[in-house]
């Protein structure tokens, strides 16, 4: 009982990583450049690399010592990940180089809305997070938008949108 409940509650953390990335496929070809599966430190680990929390802040939230962790992740993960996109003879320099190298590789999802307008007619958008930034008490969000449509001829219209929204 205990164990699945370790288990368990080991899954949850840095759970929102899902939101953005595809795991499954990331687990799997990790495991492919690892040679066996990743171990469920090693998910864990790794989803708080992809929720972009630093090594120190993954071993502050996971009541782990920081060197341990440091140490762990140069020892495994960062390994692996370079083997996976190719680049195994570059240093990481910095944790944020993970991220990414596998953002670049397409391992990162793009949410996308899917809506009907009328007549059996649907639009899909996609939208890319792009920049967020916050100064002098103002959010300023900078989203890259693609909606792709049909046109009359049947061919798909995609229109892309580069926004640029300030809240006070």
């Amino acid at each position: 009982m205990y164990t699945m409940l370790t288990m368990a509650s080991t899954e949850e953390r840095f759970a929102q990583a899902t939101n953005y990335w595809d795991l499954e496929t990331l687990y799997t070809d990790i495991a492919s450049a690892k040679g066996k599966r990743l171990t469920p430190v090693e998910k864990l680990h790794l989803r708080g690399l992809l929720c972009g929390y630093s090594p120190a802040e993954i071993a502050e939230r996971l009541n782990k010592n920081v060197k341990g962790v440091e140490v762990d992740l140069c020892n495994t993960l960062y390994k692996y990940v370079k083997s996976l996109v190719d680049k195994s003879d570059e240093k990481v320099e910095n944790w944020r180089n993970i991220t990414e190298w596998l953002e670049e590789a397409g391992y990162k999802s793009q949410p996308s809305i899917e809506s009907e307008i009328g007549d059996g007619v649907s639009i899909k958008l996609l939208v890319q997070e792009a920049n967020i930034t916050l100064e002098k008490n103002q959010l300023t969000i900078d989203l890259n938008i693609r909606i792709v449509a049909p046109s009359p001829s049947g061919t798909p219209v995609i229109q892309e949108f580069n926004t640029n929204g300030k809240f006070n």
